[in-house]
């Protein structure tokens, strides 16, 4: 397996990537959707923009995961993390967040920060073998119009809908 960075020349690298990792986030949230190249294109041309370094891991010119990390000065944040469901549990997400981890080291921070869907479950399972442990923050917002959130979350004495 080799760590590819992505760049203006080589996104199509990551797209197909990027287009599943929509659906699949959409899924959380019971909405079905289908796959959008030429949106995941545009995403990922914007994180390249703002300087967001994309990095893919591949196997004979197959790519079989990605990571896209927002550096905001010393602190890196995982904004995505997906690894195609046929090439799960091989160590392609572990090598993508080491990469993480390093670029955050090399700031000077110790830890990553990251953005997950409280009903990725998979994803809070990764974190945790990592050592991931702190909850960090909450994210609250109005729901949206005609959402109706089907659940609810338990965060201390808080409850939220969700």
């Amino acid at each position: 397996m080799t760590l590819v960075e992505i760049n203006k020349n080589n996104i199509d690298k990551v797209a197909s990537l990027i287009a599943d990792f929509r659906v699949t986030l959409l899924k959380f949230k019971n909405i079905d959707s289908s796959r959008d190249i030429e949106s995941a294109i545009e995403e990922a041309n914007d994180f390249l923009d703002h300087k967001y370094p994309i990095y893919v891991v591949e196997e004979d010119n197959k790519s079989l995961g990605y990571i896209v990390c927002k550096i905001d000065g010393p602190c890196v944040w995982v904004e995505h993390i997906y690894v195609d469901p046929k090439y799960r549990r091989q160590g392609v997400a572990s090598i993508l967040f080491k990469k993480a981890e390093e670029i955050s080291e090399s700031f000077g921070g110790d830890t990553v920060f990251n953005y997950v869907h409280p009903n990725n479950q998979v994803m809070i399972d990764f974190l945790r073998s990592k050592g991931y442990t702190v909850l960090n923050m909450i994210e609250i917002r109005k729901p949206y119009k005609g959402e109706k959130p089907s659940t609810t979350v338990r965060v201390d004495n808080n409850k939220f809908d969700y």
